[in-house]
């Protein structure tokens, strides 16, 4: 599917606002992990504003589509676009990673509305997804699962056993999204652990691939429409993105996994994505 121009600029525009509104939760709080959160924006922006089939006011409606943040810590960026879609409002952002809060520091099924899977332990969440996908197609439902992974994820050897058994089972209602920053906690993810041709590998596991530009929504789009049209074999968008995408000092830098945003940090940030301090 294509976008038109205007729908385009729409979404860039939600784009600039989930930063901000992810940024300034974390800021605020004081804790949370800001690169990638940010890096994950325009795949968010394209699940829930075109992609995704779901209610929110009705969040358990049984034939949605779910969505499976392997990478549980850029739970903020997952929040904002639920919150922006309508399933809680944008002022709940403010009680991120407070103590009783619907929004805790990763995604918590059966708290937050909107959420589908309670992920945090990275490794884990694709298996989650598969057992989701198999069980919709089971119960006979035309309901699609989305897992989104991390690059640095990639070294969990969960991960390889869930992509064996996902063409096994021919799981085409699975579409998996790598948010392909190329850089983790401690450093990129060649120099913590190189993964040759990671196309290749998905491929080689019986997996349908999809190379796309991570932060061009209308590309995530039209790779997302193209997934939906594969049949007897599980997807993998490997979407290209880059570690705190919008926010320049932030931009490649593991240093920004997870570090605490200071006051001039966040002043910067906001000078460059225009929102208010």
């Amino acid at each position: 599917m294509k976008l038109n121009q205007a729908k385009e600029q729409e979404l860039k525009e939600l784009c600039r606002t989930l930063r901000i509104d992810a940024l300034r939760a974390i800021y605020q709080r004081g804790s949370g992990h800001a690169g990638g959160s940010l890096s994950v924006c325009e795949i968010m922006a394209a699940l829930y504003f075109e992609e995704l089939h779901v209610r929110p006011s009705d969040p358990d409606w049984p034939e949605r589509d779910r969505v499976v943040l392997c990478k549980g810590h850029a739970a903020p960026m997952l929040y904002a676009a639920l919150s922006r879609r309508g399933f809680f409002p944008p002022e709940e952002m403010s009680t991120l990673r407070h103590l009783d809060s619907r929004l805790q520091g990763h995604p918590c099924a059966g708290k937050t509305p909107g959420v589908d899977a309670t992920t945090g332990p990275l490794g884990l969440g694709l298996s989650f997804a598969l057992g989701l996908a198999l069980s919709l197609r089971l119960n006979g439902s035309a309901a699609r699962v989305y897992a989104i992974l991390g690059d640095g994820e990639l070294n969990e050897g969960t991960v390889w056993e869930a992509c064996m058994a996902a063409a096994k089972y021919r799981a085409e209602n699975l579409c998996a999204i790598l948010d392909w920053n190329g850089v983790q906690l401690d450093g990129t993810t060649e120099e913590i652990m190189p993964m040759g041709d990671t196309e290749a590998k998905f491929r080689s596991f019986g997996w349908h691939t999809i190379l796309c530009d991570g932060h061009d929504i209308a590309a995530l789009t039209e790779a997302l429409a193209e997934a939906r049209t594969v049949r007897g074999q599980p997807t993998i968008l490997l979407a290209r993105t880059i570690k705190g995408k919008g926010v320049s000092f932030m931009e490649g830098r593991n240093t920004w996994h997870g570090k605490v945003i200071d006051s001039d940090s966040f002043a910067a940030a906001m000078a460059e994505l225009g929102g208010v301090v």
